[in-house]
């Protein structure tokens, strides 16, 4: 998909395409929801992550406390 929005007639042609034919009334919303999760995953690739590592990788446990400083 190319970084022009999806049109409610394009909507419709993918998700018949994928085999969810829409009913006409759905075109408009499913192209309003699509651009948007479009826009969100576009911000989404510009973040820098650089070294962090992935969640899997992280391990929750609960910090010892004691009095002494």
């Amino acid at each position: 998909m190319s970084s022009a929005e999806l049109t409610p007639p394009e909507a419709a042609r993918w998700a018949a395409r994928a085999g969810l034919p829409l009913a006409d009334d759905r075109h408009l919303a499913v192209a309003a929801t699509a651009n948007h999760i479009h826009s969100v995953v576009a911000v989404l690739r510009e973040l820098t992550f650089g070294d962090t590592p992935p969640a899997g990788a992280f391990r929750a446990q609960r910090e010892k406390r004691d009095a002494a400083v």
